[in-house]
């Protein structure tokens, strides 16, 4: 970050790096323009074969005790047994569900948002004007060229309206805030924002389900919206799948237990950092661990209860942090690397849970177990071994099972008989867990 106050510049670190026991490649923040970011994720699921249709307007939804039926602006209907509704802030399904949007919204508090290049200024800093009765600006360099995003405070009672967002007025204001010698050109997109701070009063109507701003809308400070959002669907997505291929149903009411408080955390979080851009000290505009969002835990939810078994660092329902193979391959050097994918993983630590994990029971439906027997051993006898061992906490024969979403399902000691008993929410005939069992019918 770079603060200008008259012809000074003060410059710090804006957002630290995630310290070295976190577990994670990727220590540092990742910045991006959502038009980027977008293309990403579309590309992404047309390599599974996936077509994302765009103007695809859903104007009413309506649901029974099996299906839903999506009716499109252009005449069509779409039936599906579930609907998520990631459609933003707006969103139309929230609304046909007839679930509360709690929170306010300040109509006195907006800021111009504008995508341009700007002539003179340097791309090494997020550069910050403050200037009095809450007028600052800041310009944040955009990835790949030579744009930024431009950020202007209105003052309170001051006109700020989309209409009026022409190239030539957005140009003035800006040299008007910083300065003659910086000059706005090559505008490619403008908007004004409102601080909107709601949160859905619950994610899920029966057969239609909440996830990302349709749940939960805050402050852009922070950077964490994205990641919550994306969060919420790998949560929801894994459930979906399970409760589609046999799975009780009551699976998906743990998706809100589980994600609704983390919501209700970012938004306190981003109201805090939002309301620290009023003051131009670079303490109140300093970001650190909490908005890593590398500490997330569903312990104490309803899939991991506090009785549970857990390890010497680590409680199901945490993070499981990366760390390094004891032998990689070429196409896994990294825990991460066996994480990676729609599936259930199962690590095996010490000679008897390696034993167990071939007896481990799991149903044939739904999302697969891939099974990996680490180390004969649960002592550590090199420095990678000391790496693999510590983070998950490893003192005796343990096999640790980790959701598709990353998080830990269940810690299963292994007595010294070699048995090992999956928690209730494993077994292959749960009916309120992961498991999927099959009907009498034969139906999944």
């Amino acid at each position: 970050m770079g603060l200008h106050v008259g012809p000074l510049t003060k410059a710090w670190q804006m957002h630290a790096t995630a310290p070295e026991d976190a577990g994670t490649p990727y220590p540092d923040v990742l910045l991006l323009p959502q038009y980027a970011t977008a293309d990403l994720l579309r590309e992404a699921v047309e390599r599974l074969g996936v077509h994302v249709e765009f103007g695809a307007r859903a104007v009413g939804i309506t649901q029974d005790d099996d299906s839903c039926a999506v009716r499109l602006a252009d005449g069509r209907s779409v039936t599906a047994r579930y609907v998520v509704g990631a459609d933003g802030g707006a969103s139309a399904v929230r609304k046909a569900a007839g679930i509360a949007f709690e929170g306010t919204t300040d109509e006195a508090d907006r800021m111009i948002l504008v995508d341009a290049a700007v002539d003179g200024l340097g791309r090494d800093h997020w550069h910050v004007w403050p200037r009095a009765r809450g007028r600052g600006v800041a310009a944040c360099p955009l990835p790949g060229g030579d744009r930024f995003q431009i950020m202007i405070r209105t003052r309170p009672g001051e006109a700020a309206d989309a209409r009026d967002l022409t190239d030539g007025s957005l140009a003035a204001l800006f040299r008007r805030r910083v300065g003659r010698s910086l000059t706005l050109r090559d505008i490619s997109w403008s908007s004004v924002f409102r601080p909107n701070i709601r949160l859905a009063a619950r994610y899920r109507e029966r057969r239609l389900l909440l996830c990302g701003d349709a749940a939960h809308v805050h402050t852009p400070a922070g950077a964490q919206g994205l990641n919550t959002g994306v969060q919420d669907a790998h949560n929801l997505g894994w459930k979906l799948q399970q409760v589609l291929a046999g799975a009780a149903d009551a699976l998906l009411d743990s998706y809100e237990g589980e994600r609704r408080p983390v919501a209700a955390q970012v938004l306190g979080r981003s109201t805090e950092l939002y309301e620290g851009l009023r003051s131009p000290r670079p303490g109140r505009l300093t970001r650190g661990q909490e908005e890593h969002q590398l500490g997330i835990s569903y312990f104490g939810g309803p899939l991991a209860p506090t009785d549970a078994p857990r390890t010497a660092t680590l409680r199901p329902g945490d993070r499981a942090p990366d760390a390094p193979l004891p032998h990689p391959t070429p196409t896994a050097r990294t825990l991460f690397d066996l994480y990676r994918g729609p599936h259930f993983t199962a690590l095996a630590f010490g000679a008897r849970a390696a034993t167990a994990l071939d007896r481990l029971p799991w149903p044939t439906a739904g999302a697969p177990l891939r099974r990996h027997a680490l180390l004969a051993r649960t002592t550590a006898r090199t420095p990678d071994e000391a790496a693999l061992f510590t983070p998950y906490g490893i003192t005796g024969d343990t096999v640790v099972i980790v959701r598709p979403d990353g998080h830990l399902g269940a810690v299963v000691p292994v007595d010294g008989t070699g048995d090992v008993r999956l928690p209730t929410a494993f077994g292959p005939r749960a009916t309120g867990g992961y498991g999927v069992q099959r009907t009498t019918e034969g139906r999944r």
